[in-house]
């Protein structure tokens, strides 16, 4: 049986497309990060996820078993994105630990004053579940864990007098960020303080190390 031909100008739907399974997990990867991440887990099905994705239902449950599922594959690709911008900013002071920590805080406050931010997607999933035994909260301490981890990683490296001490003030400033983001509204003047509060906790732990740097 030969197919009618599509018409000038008009698009083939994406339902008519076949779709391999690699493609339809980016596909449904894609619709459950713009949806979740701009409107919640909860208020969204995986119906609106399915239609976003312009594929059908069994090909979301040939890939994921469930929405949980879904949402855990979200959460990691979310976490493995901000380990890389995290490092991104490491790497742009390859010999100077102390500015590493200053620069990680410009950035997330250069990323956070974009329009369309809608801070943290992992304090996000932590506000709508409770139950720390979760997966999707095993999944936000994951991302903490890794964020605690790396500051006293650098922090020691600058030699910070109490590196637990210095992660954990740079921690409260990121979280600062994420909220004052949502509240005041991007490019807000605490938001846009954060720098030089970060600036003034590492010279303040590391003040051997930000001489050293700030030297010509």
């Amino acid at each position: 049986m030969t197919r009618a031909p599509v018409e000038a100008g008009k698009s083939v739907p994406k339902k008519a497309i076949r779709t391999t399974g690699a493609a339809a997990q980016e596909q449904l990867l894609d619709a459950a990060q713009d949806l979740f991440y701009r409107e919640g887990i909860r208020a969204i099905g995986v119906d609106a996820v399915v239609e976003r994705a312009g594929v059908n239902k069994m090909s979301l449950y040939r890939q994921f078993s469930s929405k949980e599922d879904l949402v855990v594959a979200y959460l990691d690709r979310m976490d493995e994105r901000f380990r890389q911008r995290v490092e991104a900013s490491v790497a742009k002071h390859p010999d100077a630990p102390a500015r590493q920590l200053v620069q990680a805080i410009e950035d997330l406050v250069g990323r956070a004053s974009a329009p369309d931010y809608r801070g943290c997607p992992f304090v996000n999933v932590a506000c709508e579940f409770s139950d720390p035994a979760h997966p999707a909260r095993q999944s936000v301490a994951r991302n903490k864990q890794y964020l605690m981890r790396r500051l006293v990683e650098i922090a020691t490296a600058a030699g910070a007098s109490n590196p637990a001490e210095l992660a954990d003030s740079l921690a409260l400033v990121v979280d600062g960020i994420y909220a004052t983001s949502q509240t005041y509204g991007p490019g807000c003047g605490p938001m846009l303080a954060a720098p030089r509060v970060a600036a003034l906790l590492v010279a303040a732990a590391c003040p051997e190390q930000t001489t050293r740097e700030q030297a010509p």
